[in-house]
């Protein structure tokens, strides 16, 4: 929960708009609405959002900094509900739910800004589907490394294509950067807002996979005996090393090319037999008698250092699986798991 803000004197300008807004009668902040353009609003309400609880001490001596001896409205809370309740007295529900999707998602005052907070694996997922010049011209505006992390994860000769453009690219008009922003924002900046309303069973989920097995094992047992029917649920959701059954010998072949082996071979000491069995049978023959070997070799491993092992995989089967250069079985409609 936020900070209770309580100094004035740390308050931005922003953050002093933000309050004034949520003080005032919503037929006054509606005018106010009306005068401001689309990216005025969008700033203006992710503050609002995220301000949290103000001490009424605070409201007070911004109106009187604002309106000579305005008395104080009490303390305020910012917060998506209010915002979105506010913005709804001024705006049309189509603009507020299209302000309100983009609040959710990434944080960042301009659409570059909020691209550079994306998973590099979820963007590439979205770009590998547009025109060559328009991901040329998306890696162009945001920070070079986080652009070298899209390009290496998309396909390696969609990837040269775009490569190819950015070399050749001169500057970008401002029409063209414009509608590909609008493109951004209202197709993937959305959608991606609206998939990342996770429920609390899928939060849990990605929050056990990542515990070490003798934490996990303590709370779900714990769970189980408070809430059967939760347990079961998160169950279902989590998504563990030996899952990786469900992946055809393709994608395990994909796999085995992006896995470090000394670190598969730790995995593999606590991975079942129907897994092992798996990863050795798509391999060349020489490749698996030597990883055997190597096991053998290796003796007991800690368990801490197995379960670190096996995440840091089961992660990079979940990026591919999200890029689709792999499929995981029984992710139909209704059984799809989302990362």
């Amino acid at each position: 929960m936020s900070r209770v803000k309580d100094d004035y004197r740390s308050l931005t300008g922003p953050q002093k708009a933000a309050i004034f807004m949520l003080s005032l009668d919503e037929s006054q902040s509606t005018s106010l609405f009306e005068l401001m353009d689309d990216e005025e609003i969008r700033e203006l309400s992710q503050i609002m959002s995220n301000l949290g609880s103000v001490n009424s001490k605070v409201v007070e001596r911004l109106f009187l900094d604002f309106a000579d001896q305005l008395s104080s409205t009490g303390s305020l809370v910012g917060s998506y509900d209010s915002t979105e309740r506010l913005l709804n007295k001024a705006l049309s529900e189509e603009r507020v739910s299209q302000i309100m999707e983009e609040l959710r998602g990434p944080a960042g005052r301009t659409m570059w800004d909020k691209l550079g907070n994306v998973n590099e694996a979820v963007l590439a997922n979205y770009l590998k589907n547009e025109y060559p010049q328009t991901v040329a011209v998306v890696l162009s505006k945001i920070r070079p490394e986080h652009a070298a992390n899209v390009l290496g994860t998309l396909p390696e000769s969609f990837a040269m294509e775009v490569v190819i453009r950015m070399l050749s690219m001169e500057a970008v008009s401002k029409e063209i950067l414009d509608h590909v922003e609008k493109t951004l924002r209202t197709e993937f900046m959305t959608n991606l807002a609206r998939t990342a309303r996770q429920d609390s069973h899928e939060m849990m989920a990605g929050i056990f996979n990542t515990l070490d097995r003798t934490t996990e094992t303590r709370f779900m047992g714990a769970l189980e005996e408070r809430n059967r029917e939760s347990a079961e649920r998160i169950k279902q959701l989590m998504f563990t090393f030996d899952d990786l059954e469900r992946v055809d010998g393709a994608g395990i072949q994909i796999l085995l090319r992006q896995t470090d082996k000394a670190q598969l071979s730790i995995a593999l000491k606590g991975g079942s037999e129907t897994v092992k069995e798996l990863f050795f049978s798509n391999m060349s023959e020489r490749a698996a008698k030597i990883m055997r070997e190597d096991m053998d070799a290796m003796g007991a491993v800690r368990l801490k250092d197995v379960d670190e092992a096996q995440a840091a995989i089961v992660t990079v089967a979940k990026q591919l699986s999200d890029s689709g250069e792999i499929v995981i079985a029984g992710q139909g409609e209704e059984e799809q798991l989302i990362y």
